[in-house]
């Protein structure tokens, strides 16, 4: 294991094992490093790769601390790194989307407020019958991401935003090549909708991956 790797593992460690918890200020660096038995520059190379994946937070003239770990903002890593997604991966995206999303949205079925079905509803009445394509792609990422949240997993959540922009494109290209691709996915939303209502979670749950998987099917189709 490179020296580095070892004082990673080692915060780590500290941090599983509840000796450092979200917000505590870790020790100066020299304590640190001697507690550790580490070398002073391996102990600031950990500390500025827990940085990069906000493990931990340096603030210049005060110190460093662990971050709240909250999921969300462990996951921006991940956000990260399918940002270099390559087009011939898109595919396997949409795998995985079709995987995680339909769980999501059948788990929302059960718990999603009157509220928030009333705004999805009105979402998808102001769009109308005739939307463009970059209307209707803007309204179906923030219409699954909505349903997503109201799930109340924010793991899952924050996966599945990260998940989302890679697919962005194909949805856009679906819409302006394939001839009934707006009205389908109009009425797909609503039948997701009235599945939400019903708090029918496996109507909502089949919808959902019959959603997904039209797009994945027309895109296998296209490449």
């Amino acid at each position: 294991m490179a020296v580095t790797d070892e004082a990673i593992e080692k915060i780590k460690e500290m941090i599983v094992s509840g000796a450092l918890r979200p917000g505590d200020r870790l020790p100066k660096e020299s304590e640190l490093a001697a507690d550790l038995g580490l070398s002073r520059n391996s102990l600031r190379e950990a500390v500025r790769a827990l940085s990069l994946i906000r493990i931990l937070d340096v603030r210049q003239g005060d110190g460093t601390y662990v971050t709240s770990l909250d999921p969300q903002l462990l996951l921006e890593a991940l956000s990260f790194v399918v940002d270099f997604h390559r087009d011939d991966t898109v595919l396997e995206f949409l795998a995985v989307r079709r995987i995680l999303e339909p769980a999501a949205t059948g788990m929302a079925a059960l718990c999603i407020s009157e509220r928030q079905l009333d705004t999805l509803t009105s979402q998808l009445e102001a769009l109308g019958d005739a939307p463009t394509v970059e209307e209707l792609v803007a309204c179906d990422l923030e219409f699954h991401r909505s349903i997503v949240q109201s799930a109340g997993n924010s793991v899952l959540c924050s996966l599945l935003d990260g998940l989302s922009g890679p697919t962005t494109r194909a949805r856009v290209w679906r819409g302006l090549t394939q001839e009934d691709a707006v009205s389908r996915t109009l009425y797909e939303h609503r039948a997701i909708l009235a599945a939400l209502r019903d708090r029918d979670a496996e109507a909502a749950r089949s919808w959902a991956t019959v959603h997904i998987a039209s797009v994945e099917q027309w895109l296998r189709t296209t490449l």
